[in-house]
């Protein structure tokens, strides 16, 4: 391969990059972000970025002397809208074409939004100048927030603004938030965290509007819809993502919730993988960290072997940061599954539990307990017959 084209230039596209040069390839490696600012990384926006307690150039994964050590030709506010892979070519909106031999999918994903007209001071929270408007938004005094979508990202977004000092709601349409991922009990107890911070979170209802002063353009209120009206300032819309696949139409290439691969992360196209939010490999997609960059790391393999020589066989894992407590989670835990507390005390919001199925561990879910948590993981990394 002469020339090898990552599209995407956050986390998964990043170590797509490193893993291709420690591979071996020595070609040319162009790297296609769409955003202006060079890589860097995500979680951190929803925590120590909108507190303030991080600056931007703390968020960057990758300095100066690495980008130049990579051979990168980095291309940052460059957006792909083409695939031709029988031309062997990326068209970019400036109507650039990239010749290619080979392309790494790592395109993440876009926040979901609200149907109808959006007034100002309603925000999503997924870019680095997302994080900034809402910032901004944050630090002219205490006001009246409401998030939507009580998920890890909407969660960790009420928890910062609770820590700045403002009145906070979260609307969540399910029951509860986090029962796909934990459980009833495990979520349930998740979700008093926010009670114990002073954060109202309403449950059952969704959102049928927003109400805004014409003049002035910005939010005023979110209706629900069972009929009640919650005032706000500033509203953050977290009710999940969706993969960034809408430019590969025509490409050929499976589209479904993702771009469809195999575990490997290579897909039906020759000499085209996937890797991130945006990959849909072995029919399920993942949004989480740890998995980008393995997935990544597989991928580029693969890429240069011309086959799947490698998969992507982890064991699924991620953490949030909420109202200073470190949640983790690893495992495949499914309905059913009944989750064993081993270690400290759910009422202390610090304890370590073991889901369990037919008497065998499936997961772990850890509150503010990382050491046992990550001993816990090791073992299970180490076993020849991974749990879940």
């Amino acid at each position: 391969m002469h020339t090898v084209t990552v599209i995407g230039a956050s986390l998964a596209g990043l170590y797509a990059a490193r893993a291709l040069r420690a591979e071996g390839y020595a070609g040319r490696l162009v790297l296609v972000g769409e955003e202006r600012h060079r890589p860097y990384d995500r979680p951190p926006l929803s925590k120590a970025f909108l507190t303030g307690a991080a600056d931007a150039d703390a968020l960057a994964l990758a300095d100066d002397e690495e980008t130049a050590g990579l051979a990168l030709d980095l291309r940052t506010g460059a957006r792909a809208v083409r695939l031709d892979p029988r031309a062997r070519s990326v068209t970019l909106a400036s109507g650039e074409e990239i010749r290619t031999d080979g392309v790494v999918l790592a395109t993440g994903a876009a926040p979901r939004t609200l149907p109808g007209p959006v007034p100002g001071k309603v925000h999503t929270l997924r870019t680095l100048d997302d994080a900034r408007a809402l910032r901004a938004a944050l630090t002219a005094g205490p006001v009246r927030v409401v998030v939507i979508g009580g998920g890890f990202l909407g969660a960790e977004t009420a928890s910062s603004c609770a820590a700045l000092g403002h009145d906070v709601t979260v609307v969540e349409a399910a029951p509860l938030p986090l029962v796909p991922q934990l459980g009833e009990a495990m979520a349930g107890i998740c979700a008093a965290l926010h009670a114990d911070h002073g954060v109202r979170l309403l449950t059952g209802t969704g959102v049928a509007g927003l109400r805004a002063d014409g003049a002035a353009d910005a939010v005023t209120a979110v209706a629900l819809a069972d009929g009640r009206l919650l005032p706000a300032e500033v509203v953050v819309v977290a009710i999940g993502v969706r993969p960034r696949t809408g430019w590969l139409a025509g490409s050929g290439l499976p589209l479904d919730d993702g771009v469809c691969c195999d575990a490997g992360g290579v897909t039906p196209l020759p000499q085209v993988v996937a890797a991130g939010d945006v990959a849909r490999t072995a029919g399920a997609r993942s949004e989480h960290w740890t998995a980008a960059t393995e997935q990544a790391a597989v991928c580029a393999r693969n890429l240069l072997a011309g086959r799947t020589e490698a998969v992507h066989r982890s064991l699924p894992y991620f953490w949030s940061e909420q109202y200073g407590v470190r949640l983790q989670f690893a495992g495949r835990r499914s309905p059913g599954d009944v989750p064993r507390v081993v270690e400290g005390s759910p009422d202390d919001r610090t304890f370590l539990a073991v889901y369990e199925r037919d008497g065998r561990p499936t997961a772990a879910l850890a509150l503010n307990r990382p050491r046992p948590f990550a001993r816990l993981r090791r073992e299970w990394g180490r076993a020849a017959d991974p749990v879940g």
